[in-house]
């Protein structure tokens, strides 16, 4: 996942990715991961960059002062959105020319889009921290004003942090365009937002518990939710966002808060 060339990336015209997806979530106890992964042996294949124990995946997320993107998740808004950094890998030693995402992550009705950019951490902090144009490639050029326009207009600033180590598995044969993603160890903060910052990280969600995300680009096969019912997993509408929120007291707890105490 390293960008060793920065200009060339930013010149290639394949740099703006955009996915639609459906998205399920469920909390999973650590104590079912085991099975969870024998199960998903069978069926998926394990993602080219998870390996043993996954990757390690930290973001850095943008609100209003009225926390507008926090509040349209919590009241579910049919059209909502979110605006993030997101670094995946160790972030030990990560400079202004590490690569990162910055991405756009909204929900239209049931769909979930994600829309996102590559370049170096230091023109991602010019973009969304100094809103500050950027150079890229005339295929992001509305990609790149769109996320100016927003932090602009709405003054949107840092506001919070996730972290997580994540396993990644994807679908084969029939399934392809089937992701899965078991979170584990998610915590967050509420300062010093610089991506690999040596600041205290608090779990936003007990460690003893992963988050588990199925994504279908139309609809989730009959098995996987067979599997899940199986084990007992039950749906649950959890934003690693919204827990950080609420977990530092930015904002009351929801009906959706997964006590991080437990």
């Amino acid at each position: 996942m390293e960008m060793k060339d920065a200009g060339h990336a930013l010149r290639a015209p394949s740099r703006l990715h955009a996915f639609n997806r459906y998205e399920i979530k469920y909390l999973v106890d650590q104590s079912v991961v085991p099975a969870l992964r024998e199960d998903f042996a069978r069926r998926l294949d394990e993602d080219e960059y998870s390996g043993y124990g996954g990757y390690a995946v930290e973001s850095v997320y943008y609100d209003t002062p009225a926390l507008r993107f926090y509040w349209e998740k919590i009241e579910g808004l049919r059209f909502r959105r979110k605006l993030r950094v997101r670094h995946y890998g160790d972030s030990a030693g990560l400079t202004d020319e590490t690569p990162v995402f910055v991405e756009i992550k909204q929900r239209v009705n049931r769909v979930t889009q994600k829309r996102r950019i590559r370049v170096p951490y230091g023109m991602a902090r010019r973009l969304c921290d100094k809103r500050e144009m950027i150079p890229h490639h005339e295929s992001q050029r509305g990609f790149v004003e769109e996320v100016l326009g927003l932090v602009g207009t709405l003054d949107l600033r840092a506001v919070a942090t996730t972290g997580y180590q994540r396993e990644a598995f994807k679908g084969r044969d029939a399934d392809v365009g089937l992701r899965v993603t078991m979170d584990h160890r998610v915590r967050g903060r509420d300062r010093d937002f610089e991506l690999g910052a040596a600041a205290t990280n608090r779990f936003t969600v007990a460690p003893h518990l992963a988050v588990l995300e199925v994504k279908a680009n139309e609809r989730v096969p009959y098995w996987m939710t067979d599997l899940t019912a199986r084990h007992g997993l039950q749906v649950v509408r959890i934003s690693k966002y919204c827990q950080s929120i609420e977990a530092f007291g930015l904002a009351p707890r929801s009906v959706f808060h997964v006590p991080e105490e437990l």
